[in-house]
């Protein structure tokens, strides 16, 4: 589950070896409490942003390159997990 915390950080390296670290983080010190990328201060919105726009991943990710693709995908990979959990089979 995507995790968010107030007040403090992560080391995105220490994130991508950790499969039970935060991914997102909240902190009110950081874009006044808007959810970002553990270990950056990119919100996690401009993630979504771009791919409703029709963008690839890859433009985001060259966009913004303190974001690994692994954290990407890792943030996209729970956010659907949590969607899905809730969802009703058709």
């Amino acid at each position: 589950m995507i995790k968010a915390v107030r007040g403090e950080n992560d080391d995105t390296s220490d994130l991508e070896r950790d499969m039970n670290a935060q991914l997102v983080i909240v902190d009110p010190e950081r874009h006044s409490g808007t959810p970002v990328f553990a270990g950056t201060r990119v919100p996690i919105q401009i993630l979504f942003d771009h791919l409703e726009a029709g963008d690839p991943l890859e433009v985001f990710l060259q966009d913004f390159p303190s974001v690994s693709r692994d954290l990407a995908i890792a943030a996209l990979e729970e956010t659907k997990a949590a969607l899905l959990t809730d969802a009703h089979p058709a």
